[in-house]
């Protein structure tokens, strides 16, 4: 069996760690408290191989009042960054690198301006570049999982397969932060239509659904975004992914 990367996220607001239920501002499921640089050290210490960021300020206002504090934890912690929210622009997406992230993550600008997305896989490598993929009902949802697309997530997969994408980001967004497990089948969907695997996110309440993910989803997805269950202690131990890494769910 395949191993299965799990990484932990970092989603921010204000300079805090919070997180976010379904993507909806009015649904904060919990303020951390934390300083997301701090957290991004602990993740490291760890075991941590690479941390997801989701700055929400940028994601719904275009807001850059996180910079400091992702160019922070890209200081702060050897493992790549990913970081998704607000890049909109192929300037987003040059000022994200300046910040140090590792890679960005992009949906709706590749849904709205194709071309530009396109110039951003052109310039930056579609090794730097992942396309997220977030869905209600089976349709995908855009500019901060508040507008509904008309299109399906397998018709939106393979229009971003066609500009050039190579990994994705796979949401339901009605489990995000619920921890009422994942909708794995999606994922699986995304993995086939595309020809590549994918990361899986939303809905991982505990450790049994990280074995059914593993279990039913091998040879489709090779990561795991995992929140809340990680803060929440859902796991019989933290350092879970260094048991997902080795393959040895079962």
């Amino acid at each position: 069996m395949a191993k299965l990367l799990v990484i932990p996220s970092i989603d921010i607001i204000d300079g805090r760690t919070v997180r976010i239920v379904q993507g909806i501002p009015e649904l904060h499921c919990a303020d951390y408290g934390s300083d997301p640089v701090e957290m991004a050290m602990i993740w490291r210490a760890e075991n941590a191989k690479c941390i997801h960021v989701v700055d929400f300020n940028a994601s719904w206002h275009h807001s850059h009042a996180n910079d400091n504090v992702i160019h922070n934890i890209c200081e702060s912690v050897i493992i790549p960054v990913e970081l998704g929210g607000g890049i909109s622009t192929f300037e987003d997406a040059k000022l994200a690198f300046e910040l140090g992230v590792a890679r960005i993550v992009i949906g709706t600008l590749a849904f709205m301006n194709p071309r530009e997305f396109i110039k951003i896989l052109e310039h930056f490598t579609p090794n730097k570049v992942v396309a997220a993929i977030d869905v209600i009902d089976k349709e995908v949802v855009t500019r901060g999982r508040k507008v509904r697309t008309g299109i399906t997530a397998t018709e939106f997969a393979k229009r971003l397969k066609e500009l050039g994408a190579e990994r994705y980001i796979v949401t339901d967004v009605q489990t995000n932060g619920m921890l009422s497990g994942p909708n794995i089948e999606l994922s699986k969907q995304i993995a086939e239509v595309t020809e590549r695997k994918v990361t899986h996110s939303g809905g991982i309440g505990g450790y049994p659904d990280l074995i059914k993910l593993q279990l039913e989803a091998d040879g489709y997805v090779d990561s795991v975004i995992i929140g809340r269950a990680l803060y929440e202690n859902k796991f019989p131990c933290q350092k879970i992914w260094r048991v997902a890494e080795a393959g040895i769910f079962n």
